[in-house]
């Protein structure tokens, strides 16, 4: 019997130590990694590492902390003082163990079963990032929206999560500065290490809703914790000597921007204004079309418009009552005519083949989140004789015949699946490079998936098992 209980110990040892060694190298596992310049073994010079909608629960999903402990033994002493007779006492104190028994015993073991949950979340989400960022080297990191599991939340609620957010999730990550989000910030790939630790936070309707209660006290919660909704940075690659001036210096745009009131009704039509002014001047101070040396990447949490059956998410718009405001309330897609103008006006892209450049417009790619089970399209402009009833379309970028036409113009858009676990705790890979003999930049992107929290949950728990009976033994408390 004894060295029965060494095998099995032994094969608990074994089965941990092999769970455990995948969960901390599941990227080295799974083969995962950045994708790299072809015939080339460096390394791409931005790497970025995109997580989409991690969705912080917290008090929200957890019984009221105001409510009594025990609530059927709250008036117990009154009841029993009330009671006319032994009799009536027996069935008063019967009832209330009754009430222990089926409803307050369990409804505790529930409130603590969550916050262990909420607690497990958090550290399950803090397990993609880490491990990733170790095994992979990003350049930057970025999250795009939803944050946190609801805007309706208190301030008190918000900074407390913002806290779990940096101190669990994201530990070690830095938000990014006031210095550099308040203005044009150059800067040079591979030459700020800072930007490794920095997280691009961007905005989504559970941080700070939808155009229809999106209010200033929401944005301006959102950025102090996390940073500013709208604004860009710029990267160039260092001079190789052929170039004379920093505008023929190959430029890599970042624009992190608010979509959220981008459709209409806006309850806040002043920072409707603000954000259409930050488009405004994302135009005015782009380089030329027909500098194809620019691109740039755009980091927004609604999808842009597609038909139904393109992605899971079909197009769908809910608006409020008129007694509430009748402001946007929800939706899953952009409209067609606010995917139109990032199209057109961000990107330069027109169906007019007079238009600079022929209308193909800028180089760049579009990162989104939202949608939890993500989503891969390309964006174009079918050709047609009639230039003035062309409209916009996207297709799956896998199978798409018109990403392969330039004579058309067109974007992909990528939708990062969810890191929740319930998706697969998945992340995006986005790599970036310069090709020389195109004189343009290239985008290549991958995925990698840790799997669902339940299968992290297992392995530690196994840890934790393995660890109490090796501990035991080796105490003498429990003889093998």
């Amino acid at each position: 019997m004894i060295a029965f209980l060494r095998q099995i110990l032994v094969a608990l040892a074994l089965l941990s130590i092999t769970s455990t060694t995948y969960i901390y190298s599941y990227p080295t596992v799974h083969r995962c990694r950045f994708p790299r310049q072809p015939s080339s073994s460096k390394p791409a010079p931005f790497r970025l590492l995109a997580l989409g909608d991690p969705q912080l629960e917290g008090d929200s999903s957890l019984p009221d902390p105001n409510e009594a402990l025990l609530p059927s033994f709250k008036n117990l002493w009154q009841d029993l003082v009330a009671a006319h007779s032994i009799s009536h006492r027996v069935l008063v104190t019967r009832s209330c163990l009754r009430a222990l028994l089926l409803d307050d015993i369990p409804r505790a073991l529930q409130s603590y079963r969550k916050r262990l949950d909420l607690l497990g979340n958090d550290y399950y989400l803090a397990h993609i990032y880490h491990t990733l960022y170790r095994a992979l080297g990003p350049t930057h990191v970025a999250v795009l929206g939803d944050l946190l599991g609801s805007q309706w939340i208190s301030d008190e609620e918000f900074e407390h999560r913002g806290w779990r957010y940096w101190s669990r999730v994201f530990k070690g990550g830095q938000r990014v500065d006031e210095e550099v989000t308040a203005g044009i910030h150059i800067g040079t790939l591979g030459q700020e290490n800072v930007w490794k630790r920095r997280i691009i936070n961007v905005a989504g309707n559970h941080d700070v809703g939808y155009a229809g209660d999106m209010t200033l006290d929401r944005i301006q919660r959102f950025e102090r914790v996390f940073g500013r909704a709208n604004w860009e940075t710029r990267f160039i690659l260092p001079d190789k000597g052929a170039r004379n001036n920093i505008s023929a210096v190959p430029e890599l745009r970042i624009v992190v921007l608010n979509s959220l009131n981008l459709d209409t009704p806006a309850t806040d039509q002043e920072l409707q204004r603000e954000t259409y002014a930050f488009i405004n001047n994302i135009i005015a101070t782009s380089r030329p079309v027909e500098d194809q040396t620019s691109a740039t990447v755009l980091l927004t949490h609604v999808p842009l418009h597609k038909e139904e059956g393109v992605c899971v998410d079909a197009p769908r718009f809910d608006f409020y009552d008129e007694e509430d405001g009748g402001g946007l309330k929800e939706q899953n897609h952009l409209s067609y005519n606010a995917g139109k103008g990032i199209l057109e006006g961000i990107y330069g892209m027109s169906g007019n083949p007079q238009a600079p450049y022929g209308g193909l417009g800028r180089h760049g790619i579009i990162l989104t989140g939202h949608d939890h089970e993500g989503c891969d399209v390309y964006h174009h402009l079918p050709a047609d004789p009639d230039t003035e009833s062309r409209s916009w379309a996207a297709e799956k970028w896998d199978t798409s015949c018109q990403r392969h036409k330039s004579s058309i113009p067109g974007i992909r858009e990528i939708t990062v699946r969810s890191m929740m676990g319930e998706f697969g705790g998945n992340a995006g890979l986005l790599s970036a490079w310069y090709d020389d003999l195109d004189e343009q930049w290239r985008f290549e992107y991958s995925t990698c998936s840790l799997g669902v929290q339940h299968v992290w949950w297992a392995i530690h728990i196994l840890d934790i098992v393995t660890i109490g009976i090796v501990s035991a033994a080796a105490l003498g408390i429990l003889v093998l």
